[in-house]
């Protein structure tokens, strides 16, 4: 079948979706709505899958009856391990594929695991395509979520169709694991920028400075970036929504940036610092609450209080 034909398929594709979360709910409603047939797993969210249900999907209770009934598989899952449970458990997407099947994981994962699992696919006549996103929920339900792909040209020219009912931009970073190798880059940077600024904040609160100060001077200078504006709403007015990214995930990401630098042989120096950071945040017990509350984690290590 011709490439030109592929693409024209994937406009109206059986789709199987596993991760039914923040990111997944929109992602997923966003597929209902341009047409596709869509089959869906719980996994810890019961009323996103209810209302997925309501507007047309079809819920299963496993991993290979999604397979079974997609000619392409979404996950969208906090860590690679999960994914590796729905690839390789009881019941997993391998014991369901049909050949040919496309897996793509939107999912921030470790590269090594990414890897392994591409290699298992083809050798089954599966394919893997590594698609983790950038922006948050609300780009999510809009419809406007970036797409950073890692897969050959002509798997991601049979897909687009159906990533563009949920993106606004996709970036092509190159073959399979290329994609979440880019997405660990994107979340050390972005990481290591939310914990200067709450270090920032803390130290000012420490020695007297006002952060509505702070506030004003950065954001008129070459200080400023959108990650300091995310995280100031909760500084000023006690508003977290603007980050909606928890600091357990910004952690794992921070260890599997880790050990790709190492798996590399690079030069790693900031990406420890930061994962120190947000471990000490996760084990103050600050792990499911949203990046903005570093700020809280590096005031009460200053010995200082939010209202200073």
């Amino acid at each position: 079948m011709s490439a030109s034909s592929e693409t024209g398929r994937m406009n109206m594709a059986s789709i199987g979706f596993i991760g039914i979360g923040l990111m997944g709910h929109g992602i997923a409603k966003n597929l209902i709505e341009k047409g596709h047939t869509l089959t869906v797993m719980a996994n810890r969210s019961r009323e996103r899958v209810d209302d997925l249900v309501a507007r047309s999907a079809m819920e299963v209770k496993t991993p290979r009856e999604v397979a079974a009934a997609s000619e392409i598989i979404f996950t969208c899952v906090p860590t690679s391990k999960d994914v590796e449970g729905l690839v390789y458990g009881k019941n997993g997407i391998l014991s369901g594929a049909r050949e040919g099947l496309i897996h793509v994981d939107t999912s921030t994962a470790n590269p090594v695991s990414t890897l392994e699992i591409a290699t298992d696919y083809h050798a089954r006549g599966l394919r893997f395509v590594d698609a983790p996103l950038t922006r948050t929920p609300k780009e999510a339900e809009e419809g406007r979520l970036n797409v950073i792909v890692g897969a050959s040209p002509s798997l991601l020219e049979e897909i687009l169709p159906v990533l563009k009912c949920f993106a606004e931009n996709v970036f092509h970073v190159g073959e399979v694991g290329a994609g979440h190798k880019m997405k660990l880059i994107n979340n050390f940077m972005a990481m290591s920028h939310a914990s200067v600024v709450a270090e920032a904040v803390a130290v000012a609160r420490a020695t007297g400075i006002d952060p509505r100060a702070l506030y004003d001077l950065v954001s008129a200078g070459g200080a400023n970036s959108a990650m300091f504006q995310m995280i100031m709403p909760y500084v000023l007015e006690g508003d977290p929504s603007r980050l909606q990214f928890a600091i357990s995930n910004g952690r794992k990401d921070l260890a599997y940036f880790i050990e790709m630098v190492n798996d590399a042989k690079a030069t790693g120096l900031i990406g420890p610092a930061v994962l120190q950071t947000l471990t000490i945040a996760n084990a103050l017990g600050h792990g499911g609450k949203h990046v903005p509350h570093l700020t809280d984690v590096l005031t009460q290590l200053n010995g200082s209080n939010r209202s200073g």
